[in-house]
């Protein structure tokens, strides 16, 4: 099952990573480590909780207007 991961920079250092199909989140020093910690968690949540696969994810960016 192939699953997505979204990561972002931590304010105290390191990567947030989320998979968006579960809403598993965990963190890492590194991105190979936030991504190893993300699998790791997510398999945990797909034991408890299993899902069927609903097709790829289409993953996209859009703009707001910024606030002063």
């Amino acid at each position: 099952m192939t699953l997505t991961a979204v990561l972002t920079p931590s304010t105290e250092g390191g990567y947030v990573a989320l998979n968006p199909e579960t809403g598993s989140t965990t963190q890492g020093e590194t991105i190979d480590e936030a991504i190893a910690n993300l699998k790791e968690a997510t398999e945990l949540y797909l034991e408890a909780f299993p899902m069927q696969s609903s097709g790829s994810s289409l993953l996209t960016t859009f703009d707001v207007a910024g606030h002063a």
